[in-house]
């Protein structure tokens, strides 16, 4: 009952409200991220996979710039990521654009994180069912680590979340997540801007 109707509802008032409550927080990061990012844009959207593997696009704020070497390639994340950015992503308000997609039946508040389209043909049968649900803004493991666990450890605690999906584990993971916002932890592994690449054999 709450995991296929009472949680698209909920998370449509929530993401309401959130939009409503937040927009001002919203407007100033993308006036500060206007000037740090050095016309390389505000808002940053990408295809991801949803339930069931549905392509959609995620939206969040943009946080590195398009800076490039001599080359004409673009320099390393670490190297492009503003100090704006980086705090942007440490209090995690960069995800705050994705309560659109939450409100559009994208996304839900509390999910499995969604990741890049190329990792869907990388994943076990096992890892896959992570799609059985609509992807979070926050989730399971995102309060077990974040980026500072393995691909695989993700995986478990996203496939644990598909199998524990109730109103009151909701509630902890959203208390879990505002302590771990407070505390930054988690936010990138290190030698990454946020995770390495999940290649399948990680």
């Amino acid at each position: 009952m709450y995991k296929n109707g009472i949680k698209r509802i909920l998370g449509f008032v929530l993401a309401l409200v959130g939009l409503i409550c937040f927009g001002w927080v919203i407007l100033l990061f993308a006036i500060l991220l206007f000037f740090a990012n050095k016309g390389a844009g505000v808002f940053f959207s990408q295809s991801r996979p949803g339930k069931n593997g549905k392509i959609f696009k995620v939206y969040k704020f943009k946080t590195m710039t398009d800076e490039k070497d001599a080359e004409g390639n673009l320099l390393p994340d670490d190297q492009r990521l503003t100090k704006i950015g980086r705090f942007v992503r440490s209090t995690s308000v960069d995800e705050l654009p994705q309560l659109v997609n939450v409100l559009k039946g994208d996304m839900a508040i509390i999910g499995p994180r969604p990741l890049l389209v190329q990792y869907l043909s990388r994943y076990s049968p096992h890892q896959a069912r992570r799609h059985e649900v609509r992807p979070g803004i926050t989730g399971w493991a995102q309060c077990h680590g974040r980026n500072a666990i393995t691909w695989k450890e993700k995986f478990d605690l996203d496939v644990w979340y598909v199998d524990h999906c109730t109103f009151c584990t909701d509630l902890k993971i959203l208390y879990l997540t505002i302590v771990k916002v407070f505390k930054r932890e988690g936010v990138a592994q290190q030698g990454y801007a946020t995770a390495e690449e999940f290649t399948g054999n990680n």
